[in-house]
């Protein structure tokens, strides 16, 4: 059974932070607000008080004056009663009269009051106003003056309260309701809105997981105007960097796999490179110890004494060519390092190796014919002559009697790319088998013993031109083969690669 467990996350913590501050903000501006409003009726309050005990001095005074100037006491004694209807008629509040002394001596209200204002009225002798709260009551008690500022006694104006305190109680009750409101509706909103933002966090943080798990970002995860979107672009840009790195990493690894598998056969190739050099060495070796004994044997023979000669001297320009071009091949893997490339000239090349073979073909009864045209390659001059000397030497060598060579040259263009020249070397001999064609061009290897034994042979030849040629990015093929004879062609750059 699958556990649930709540996550007090970013949406919690900042919707619950906003809660604090709203609900903070919500009671000081209400604090604030509802003293103001006390304050406001307290200074309002004492304003009207204080224009209603100016207008009884001056009624006071009036009547002081009216009545004769008698003495404080008396005035107030003989008028209290009617002053203070009459001031509570004008002012629309109860109103009470008090002598000098504290005594009572009129009031508007249809009953005696009853507070305690002894302490009050001390205050109004010494000339100061002074109030006294009960409930919703507020008595107002301010001194009371002739024409020559003599006291002749206070007045006390009964004011409720309770229109004051209700409207402060609504006004208390709003402020709970629109607060509890914005409080509510502003934690919605804010959870809303952080909830939207934790959203899109959410999916930056999966996008960053794929990527993790090597599931690469084709576009940005959101797209916004502001700091989390110019995340999702980096994170994005990121991407693409690190499914860049990634696959040139892959293609690295693929290479150095290739390289590895390439080393195990090179190593399998030099095995076999050793043991079939091992052998072609072996063999015409046997035969020059065989002869060697043979003249020690019978050193008064002359035929046999010329026989032998001539086959030491044939198996040593087999073993000759057979050491020279096995270092050849062995020095392709510094090729590098020893190749001048340049721009060459074919034509004079081309025709300097017809002559030097020359004399071979027509030894051997066969006629060596070349079309060459003027052209120029990017190669080594060496090793072009080398390739092109190996061809012209096998069509001679495996030609029939009264055979023909051909050697000709053509320029062509390839497609995207800068354009070839085509040597071609045609014979017409014995021609290859075609279950041998495939495999020509491999070391040691021979299309037949017995014919390679007659020709001296050794099974180097094509494949030292086929690595003299890839070397110079070039590249060498058996075209045709048959009765009629065979057609070799290497391709060679026009231009620099």
């Amino acid at each position: 059974m699958k556990r649930w467990t709540f996550r007090f996350g970013l949406k919690w913590k900042a919707a619950a932070l906003l809660a604090v501050l709203l609900a903070s903000v919500i009671a000081v501006l209400s604090v604030l607000v509802l003293a103001g409003i006390r304050e406001d009726q307290r200074q309002r309050l004492e304003q009207t008080l204080a224009a209603e005990a100016e207008t009884a001095n001056l009624r006071v005074r009036q009547e002081a004056l009216t009545s004769g100037s008698p003495a404080p006491d008396a005035f107030m004694e003989q008028s209290g009663q009617g002053l203070a209807v009459d001031l509570g008629a004008e002012s629309g509040l109860p109103v009470t009269l008090y002598k000098t002394d504290g005594t009572l001596v009129g009031t508007s209200l249809p009953f005696q009051p009853k507070a305690d204002v002894r302490d009050a009225l001390a205050y109004t002798a010494k000339d100061q106003s002074a109030y006294i709260t009960e409930g919703d009551q507020l008595l107002y008690l301010a001194p009371l003056y002739t024409m020559d500022q003599q006291p002749v006694g206070t007045v006390q104006f009964h004011v409720s309260l309770a229109e004051q305190h209700a409207f402060y109680e609504r006004i208390q009750r709003l402020f709970w309701l629109v607060g509890v409101t914005v409080l509510v509706g502003g934690f919605l909103l804010g959870f809303l809105y952080v909830w939207r933002q934790a959203h899109v966090i959410t999916r930056l943080n999966r996008a960053a997981m794929r990527i993790g798990e090597g599931e690469y970002l084709r576009e940005p995860t959101v797209q916004r105007k502001d700091e989390l979107g110019e995340l999702a672009q980096g994170i994005f840009e990121m991407s693409g960097k690190i499914a860049t790195t990634h696959a040139q990493l892959t293609d690295e690894k693929s290479k150095l796999l290739e390289v590895v598998t390439r080393l195990r056969e090179l190593e399998q190739q030099q095995k076999l490179f050793i043991g079939n050099i091992s052998h072609e060495l072996k063999t015409p070796l046997t035969s020059i110890l065989a002869y060697t004994d043979l003249l020690d044997m019978y050193r008064d023979d002359p035929a046999l004494l010329e026989e032998a000669s001539r086959q030491i001297g044939t198996e040593a320009e087999r073993l000759y060519a057979l050491v020279e071009k096995s270092l050849k091949l062995s020095s392709m893997d510094v090729y590098e390092f020893e190749t001048h490339a340049a721009s060459v000239d074919l034509k004079p090349l081309l025709a300097e190796a017809a002559t030097r073979l020359q004399a071979k073909a027509e030894k051997q009864g066969i006629l060596l014919v070349t079309d060459l045209q003027e052209g120029k390659v990017w190669a080594d001059a060496d090793n072009v002559m080398h390739m092109v000397m190996n061809l012209l030497d096998n069509a001679v060598k495996y030609n029939k009697p009264g055979g023909k060579v051909v050697m000709s040259n053509e320029a062509v263009s390839v497609p995207d790319g800068p354009g070839r020249m085509q040597i071609k070397v045609s014979d017409t001999g014995m021609g290859i088998p075609l279950e041998a064609q495939s495999r020509i061009f491999d070391p040691f290897f021979t299309v037949s013993s017995d014919r390679s034994r007659a020709h001296g042979g050794t099974g180097l030849g094509l494949s030292l031109v086929r690595s003299l040629a890839e070397k110079q990015h070039g590249s060498v093929n058996l075209t045709a083969s048959g009765p009629e004879g065979s057609t070799f062609v290497i391709e060679l750059p026009l231009e620099r690669p």
